[in-house]
């Protein structure tokens, strides 16, 4: 009975022993030498903490600025699969860009290749987030994040809750003009910020100057990639060239950093909501950091 009830004490010190040796093992199967060929990707795994593991990604990764550092594979539509293959990874993230003969060049190098999408909501970012949490062992993390952000949305939804809708064109593209449409994430920014997508009719972002004209939004926003060239810059002279549109009277034509909109991880998404929120309703504090 002594030596039943000595064992006994001491089964919390074995069970913790096996506890972490389970963890241990299991541990073994999440990966530790990752590759990214998006800047979502890149973003979503250092906002999990896992920058450390991340070994190649691509020269448009930019965020967070360690991003930067890491060995580069090439651009989001051309990777160089023999340099991926160096880097001896044991997780390739791809895109909905990826070409599908690049994947199956990984695959058949017994390289793992976890495809992501191109998301087309917030809850679609949320979702993808989520799934990559899973992948690095890092799912309890994943979910308090995307917690904080749900959190943050609703927020801002109650804030601009009583101000009146506005309409909205956000521009993402030039030659020819392109807008966010009902399919895109982007969307998103424009309804959930208190607006009123102009052209959530179209099933493509693709659209002219007259029909924006002919809209007459309240609120024109231009993000485009490559803005550094001047090119956002152009479009927003030439949109103030067309006095008759309100968005152009009411001096309400705004440029803002495209990385923040065209690549956002959960916490982005709402940074860049509550700037979009404070153009579409200018009247509310909503940290507008462009």
């Amino acid at each position: 009975m002594a030596l039943f009830k000595f064992l006994w004490c001491l089964w919390p010190l074995f069970s913790c022993l096996f506890l972490l040796n389970d963890q241990a093992v299991y541990a073994q199967y999440f990966p530790k030498r990752i590759v990214s060929l998006g800047p979502i990707n890149t973003e979503n795994v250092y906002l999990l903490g896992a920058g450390d593991r991340l070994v190649g990604n691509t020269r448009y990764c930019v965020r967070p600025a360690a991003a930067r550092l890491k060995e580069k594979i090439g651009s989001v539509m051309q990777v160089s699969v023999e340099k991926i293959i160096s880097l001896q990874p044991d997780l390739v993230l791809a895109t909905a860009l990826t070409r599908p003969e690049q994947i199956r060049q990984l695959e058949a190098a017994k390289i793992k290749v976890v495809q992501f999408k191109q998301p087309a909501s917030f809850a679609d970012i949320c979702t993808h987030f989520l799934r990559l949490g899973r992948l690095l062992g890092l799912e309890e993390k994943a979910k308090q994040i995307v917690k904080q952000a749900r959190d943050d949305v609703e927020n801002v939804q109650r804030e601009i809750s009583s101000l009146p809708k506005q309409k909205v064109f956000l521009q993402v593209g030039s030659r020819p003009l392109f807008g966010s449409v009902l399919t895109s994430f982007t969307h998103d920014f424009i309804v959930l910020g208190g607006g009123i997508n102009i052209i959530e009719d179209q099933k493509s972002g693709t659209t002219n100057y007259e029909k924006v004209i002919g809209q007459n939004p309240d609120v024109i926003i231009i993000a485009i990639m490559g803005s550094e060239t001047g090119i956002a810059t152009e479009e927003k002279v030439k949109w103030q060239r067309t006095f008759i549109i309100k968005a152009v009277q009411d001096n309400r034509v705004h440029v803002i950093k495209p990385d923040l909109v065209c690549s956002p991880s959960p916490a982005t998404f709402v940074q860049t909501l509550r700037i979009i929120a404070g153009l579409i309703h200018p009247a509310i504090t909503m940290g507008n950091n462009q």
